[in-house]
């Protein structure tokens, strides 16, 4: 059971957090994904490969009764398809907790069509954190 690692709608506090993950974290850790690039999106953002930013966000563990239940939620919402094609893709990656520990993590990236959109018209969130943008 991998953590997941947010940083848009569903970090605690966000609009999403409450409908989907409320009462269903058993941890709540400051974290970064560094090589990812964070993007302003239709009123969520979007992280992107890119060697020289970080995404600020929390890794959020789960209950483990709830783990696959939320793990399909969390795929519909991101509108994850199991052939790559949707908006996010969901990716196992390193991300480092503010104490300095390295683990790896569910991330949702932008997905292909997405991803192509934003190279092709950046929406850069310079902080890397979507609550400062």
């Amino acid at each position: 059971m991998l953590p997941f690692f947010v940083y848009g709608t569903l970090r605690p506090g966000g609009r999403n957090h409450d409908a989907l993950l409320g009462g269903q974290c058993t941890s709540v850790l400051p974290a970064v994904l560094a090589g990812a690039a964070l993007h302003d999106g239709p009123g969520f953002p979007y992280a992107v490969p890119d060697p020289v930013h970080r995404v600020v966000g929390e890794l959020l563990g789960v209950r483990a009764a709830a783990y696959e239940r939320l793990l399909d939620a969390l795929d519909r919402l991101e509108e994850c398809r199991p052939d790559g094609s949707g908006l996010y893709v969901r990716r196992r990656l390193p991300v480092r907790t503010a104490d300095g520990a390295e683990t790896d993590a569910w991330v949702y990236l932008a997905g292909p069509r997405a991803a192509a959109a934003l190279a092709a018209r950046p929406a850069l969130i310079a902080s890397g954190d979507w609550t400062d943008r």
